[in-house]
């Protein structure tokens, strides 16, 4: 297949060459550098900060943390993930909403640290969760803490790229109004404070998706950077080709940096694996 983007540049990040901790109730792979694991090549890509592919056992997770400066969000795979903000006590919970929530797949939940917020992330089911976290830069600090959780349709994401953030469409100059409004540019998404598009989507088997550069979302038009993942939710069995290229063929865990590429570009994904491939689409300033 010829590429369509010949001025795109595409460089694999492979699943074997991430950083991994295994810590017996947490299995955790990290495309970027986070914790014990730091590599100066791996800092960020654009707004993109952290991208940990995680597994949590059943009655473990994260206690109560804080959070600062920075967007953070959790899609789920599979399983059973609490949020509960720290304000919130086990067992006086009331009924979900944005400050407590059992999420499980197709739910995400995203934070704004701001100037400060704490909360936990619990497995308080018997099985595992399997979700990724990741975090990307605000466009500014200091920022009000907030909470938003949506869930998303997997019937939708089997039929092409869904967007699942995008940015606060009243953008950095926000008045606390319109930040209380939380309008994203995107209907139903998640708004995010960075120049950023999240995009998920399932392609079928010799199924072909595509995605358009900035998702007529942002406001940096040229040289955008997208990374694609891949999450490993089907034993192995899961391949994509990105833009017709045999050198940009990805496994499960594998994903890869997008780069020299503008608003309205078309990013094509070609399913060619055995199994169905959940993919992950980080479009950043």
């Amino acid at each position: 297949m010829s590429k369509a983007l010949s001025h795109a540049k595409i460089v694999p990040r492979r699943s074997t060459e991430r950083g991994h901790a295994d810590h017996g109730w947490l299995n955790s792979y990290h495309t970027f550098s986070f914790a014990g694991y730091y590599d100066p090549k791996f800092q960020n890509f654009g707004s993109l900060r952290v991208l940990n592919e995680d597994r949590v056992a059943g009655g473990s997770g994260f206690p109560t943390h804080p959070h600062r400066d920075a967007e953070i969000f959790s899609y789920i795979l599979n399983g059973e993930l609490t949020h509960r903000d720290s304000m919130i006590k086990k067992g006086s919970e009331g009924t979900q909403g944005d400050d407590f929530f059992r999420m499980k797949r197709n739910d995400v939940q995203f934070t704004t640290g701001g100037r400060g917020i704490a909360h936990s992330e619990q497995n308080e089911s018997d099985e595992e969760v399997h979700f990724l976290q990741i975090w990307a830069l605000p466009w500014s600090r200091g920022l009000t803490p907030r909470y938003h959780t949506k869930t998303f349709s997997e019937e939708a994401k089997r039929s092409s790229f869904i967007p699942i953030l995008s940015p606060l469409k009243a953008g950095p100059g926000a008045s606390e109004a319109e930040e209380k409004a939380a309008e994203p540019t995107l209907e139903n998404t998640i708004p995010i404070h960075a120049d950023f598009v999240m995009g998920a989507g399932i392609i079928g088997v010799d199924k072909r998706f595509k995605w358009t550069v900035g998702a007529d979302a942002v406001k940096k038009t040229t040289g955008r950077n997208i990374y694609v993942h891949v999450p490993m939710t089907k034993n192995g069995n899961a391949k994509i080709r990105l833009d017709g290229r045999e050198d940009a063929v990805l496994g499960e865990g594998d994903g890869a940096f997008v780069s020299n590429v503008n608003a309205g570009d078309v990013l094509s994904f070609e399913s060619i694996g055995a199994a169905e491939a959940e993919v992950v689409v980080l479009d950043s300033d």
